[in-house]
């Protein structure tokens, strides 16, 4: 059982891994290094723990107590109790949802060791180059989760998705689905071209085939390559791609928002199934 502890001093240093949540820069520096990441509300709190991480403390307002009462009876965590005034003054933010978890991160996978999992096998991968918008991200990761893609791959530009913000958008998709950074892009493409992959990146290419052609082929494995938000995928990841692949689009719009491109395109492209 954890022990329930009452904190009304904000520079309490018991509270030191919630200090300056909106600080983006700080968090993005500070909580890999640490080794850990903020979980908010009930829902993202639970997943976190049944996705197997381990909680290092807990911040709850008074009346989330009761709500998370069997949560704070199974872990050995402390629970800081504190007034909804005090949390905003150590966050920097009024925290609506009243709890949050300060979890511990665990080692990331080496990528080869995703793309070859034998014990849960890998069809669909989703390979994100430099999203540096954690919202976006995190909406990837749930559409992820939601339409079958087995693990997603973040080239070494691209947001934390443990960051608050991706962790609460992605509604804790994140610890859902295998993930893990690549060391070296867009070289690293030739781990899944050894892992047997097709690889398929999303751009306005000239020589682009349609979505619906290549998921008429419906590849024994699929990985689909997404850029970032302004410019799109880089010359050299479009180089190494195997194919070019487009959404068509109407209306004289020319292209989606990359979380609304990659629900389109996990949709399309998911396995068959007999």
């Amino acid at each position: 059982m954890a022990d329930l502890l009452t904190i009304d001093d904000p520079d309490d240093p018991r509270l030191s891994d919630y200090t300056n949540l909106t600080d983006v820069e700080l968090r993005r520096r500070r909580e890999p290094a640490e080794g850990l990441f903020i979980a908010e509300g009930e829902k993202v709190i639970r997943r976190a723990r049944q996705a197997g991480y381990d909680m290092r403390s807990m911040l709850l307002s008074a009346k989330w107590i009761d709500v998370m009462r069997d949560v704070i009876d199974e872990v050995p965590a402390p629970v800081y109790a504190v007034s909804p005034d005090l949390a905003e003054r150590v966050t920097g933010y009024h925290v609506h949802r009243g709890a949050l978890a300060s979890m511990q991160r665990k080692p990331l996978p080496d990528p080869a060791q995703i793309l070859g999992n034998e014990a849960a096998p890998v069809r669909r991968v989703a390979v994100f180059e430099d999203i540096v918008d954690h919202a976006n991200l995190g909406a990837a990761f749930r559409n992820a989760a939601a339409l079958g893609v087995d693990a997603v791959l973040l080239t070494p530009r691209c947001a934390d998705p443990f960051y608050r913000r991706a962790v609460k958008v992605s509604m804790g998709a994140v610890f859902q689905v295998p993930w893990t950074r690549l060391e070296s892009w867009p070289q690293d493409i030739g781990l899944m071209r050894e892992a047997g992959f097709t690889t398929a990146a999303l751009c306005l290419s000239d020589q682009a085939i349609t979505l619906d052609e290549l998921a008429a082929r419906d590849d024994e494995k699929l990985a689909l390559i997404f850029g970032t938000e302004g410019d799109g995928l880089t010359a050299e990841a479009l180089i190494g791609a195997d194919e070019h692949v487009r959404i068509p689009m109407e209306a004289g719009v020319d292209s989606l928002n990359v979380a609304a491109a990659s629900a389109v395109a996990f949709y399309a492209t998911r396995p068959r199934r007999p």
